[in-house]
């Protein structure tokens, strides 16, 4: 007899290979990016992406944006844009007598919020009612974002000049941090060969729609996750807490975090089932950025890297019994 949950996911796990090969035309040597990027569009999450400019960012955003089908939507965030310039303002309509709602580029599945360190902190607080409840209020009204919604944030690493670091509040409201890093010499020449009569990225179409994503993000919620794992995620969790070289650490929706990320990264690879393995994957990426070292720590030469390393190191990783997989 023909298991029909497993013909779905295998069907699923099609559609979504479809979606990476696509990307993977514009994106050249970035396969694990690209998957993480989809754990958190699948989980419905939110990326900070950090790194150099000139490295495929902004590319890398646009061509998952066509790849699913979905409206792509840019905001340039400069020292003097406002919050009005980001979620919308009311205008006048001297015709009709009465105020007209003009929608701001948050109106949008995939928005890029680019250099958004370089925002004031107020504007920097304008995303985050939307990265939290999916939607924005203007004169006291509440406007619902479009589904799905994924805000893809980038700031620079080495231009702190001019730049407002991101509050604790926002870092939090990241699903994952991710980056890009430079390709290799192979991959970079096969770049040059590629943009040479036109960048790829023009002749992209889509090859998954807006309904077939919500779809699939309903199924990733349905992935099981075991008690032990659940176990695993929250001692991870705490055990950031605890360190000695933090001075804040991750809070429970850092757990909450690493459960979606990892019920997607397992359905991404094929699985109905969540494995230890997904989530020590993640940790670094889910983890690293809700973490705050202590001034000592610093001062030494400790990193994020090295405490997450410390903590996965520490915790005892469960067996997930093979009866349980099926």
């Amino acid at each position: 007899m023909i298991n029909s949950k497993l013909v779905s996911l295998d069907r699923y796990h099609a559609r979504i290979a479809e979606v990476m090969h696509n990307v993977h035309k514009v994106m050249i040597g970035k396969e694990k990016i690209v998957e993480l990027t989809l754990v958190a569009i699948l989980a419905k999450g939110h990326i900070l992406l950090e790194d150099v400019p000139g490295v495929g960012k902004t590319m890398l955003v646009r061509s998952l944006a066509r790849s699913l089908g979905c409206s792509f939507k840019r905001i340039q965030f400069t020292p003097d844009l406002l919050p009005s310039d980001v979620t919308g303002v009311s205008i006048f309509n001297q015709k009709e007598l009465c105020f007209e709602f003009r929608p701001g580029p948050i109106f949008g599945h995939i928005v890029l919020a680019d250099e958004i360190n370089r925002t004031s902190p107020k504007t920097q607080a304008a995303l985050l009612e939307a990265m939290e409840e999916g939607s924005v209020t203007v004169d006291g009204k509440t406007r619902l974002l479009p589904s799905p919604f994924l805000v893809m944030a980038t700031q620079n690493p080495i231009e702190y000049e001019g730049t407002y670091p991101l509050p604790e509040a926002q870092m939090d409201r990241f699903l994952l941090k991710l980056k890009l890093g430079y390709p290799g010499k192979d991959e970079e020449i096969h770049m040059l060969s590629r943009v040479q009569q036109g960048h790829p990225i023009d002749q992209l179409d889509a090859v998954m729609s807006v309904e077939e994503l919500l779809k699939l993000q309903q199924e990733v919620r349905q992935v099981h996750v075991e008690d032990s794992v659940k176990e695993y995620i929250v001692s991870l969790v705490r055990a950031t807490r605890e360190h000695p070289s933090v001075y804040l650490g991750a809070s429970p929706r850092g757990s909450i975090a690493l459960l979606y990320a990892a019920q997607a990264l397992a359905f991404i690879r094929g699985r109905d089932y969540c494995i230890p393995d997904d989530v020590k994957l993640l940790a670094p990426y889910t983890l690293g950025h809700r973490l705050i070292l202590t001034s000592e720590a610093r001062l030494n030469g400790a990193s994020v890297e090295q405490v997450i390393d410390d903590v996965l190191g520490q915790i005892r990783v469960p067996v997930v019994e093979e009866a349980l997989k099926s």
